[in-house]
């Protein structure tokens, strides 16, 4: 195996000319010593040259060459690179405020207190309903949505929904899994709309009109 040796402004490099992309940086010192040190620590001032790529926000960059090996410096405290890496910022959900009355914690009241938000006028919530049936209930005090198989009532929740009505009503009359998963999957939506719950879904007649 054999090796190509450059001192570059303190740092000793070694090249195994067998591998390409074989490359060792390390730290001239006495004779009798050697302190080998990770590319990564260089990472802030030398950037190996990529013929393909173009430099951040064009910020003038050093070109050097040692021996057949290229490479440019960089400074990594350069504003413009500064700038560059906190451009990106998250994407949030936007939300609408609450109007006084209609916070988590007053919905937290409600399902408390409210003796039949679901609507069921005393009807078991444990009945198979069809799809045909969800999609009847649209308006008023009777607004439907399917979540993961089982049917609830969200009319009473429109106004305490974060995301606001108009979002809400996407769902209405049919299956808002996709939709709720898209934006707060994470939420536990069976504590939430506990006192909302409906019925189950009756799948055997969804299999069978597909």
């Amino acid at each position: 195996m054999g090796f190509m040796n450059q001192n570059l402004r303190g740092w000793f490099l070694k090249m195994d000319s067998n591998k390409d992309d074989d490359l060792t940086f390390s730290k001239v010192v006495p004779p009798d010593s050697e302190v080998v040190v990770d590319v990564k620590d260089l990472s802030n001032s030398i950037a190996l040259k990529d013929p393909q790529s173009k430099s951040l926000n064009q910020v003038s960059p050093k070109e050097n060459t040692v021996g057949s090996l290229s490479f440019t410096v960089v400074d990594s405290s350069s504003p413009d690179i500064l700038k560059a890496s906190s451009a990106r910022k998250p994407i949030t959900r936007t939300k609408v405020p609450f109007e006084k009355g209609y916070s988590q914690m007053d919905w937290l009241k409600l399902t408390r207190t409210h003796p039949d938000l679901a609507g069921l006028k005393g009807e078991s919530n444990r009945r198979l309903i069809s799809m045909d049936e969800v999609k009847k209930h649209k308006s008023g005090d009777s607004m439907w949505t399917v979540l993961k198989g089982r049917v609830y009532n969200i009319s009473p929740y429109m106004n305490f929904h974060p995301g606001g009505v108009d979002m809400l009503m996407k769902a209405v009359g049919r299956d808002g899994t996709l939709l709720f998963n898209k934006y707060h999957a994470w939420v536990n939506f069976d504590m939430l709309l506990e006192k909302c719950l409906v019925g189950v879904l009756d799948d055997s007649k969804v299999k069978s009109k597909c």
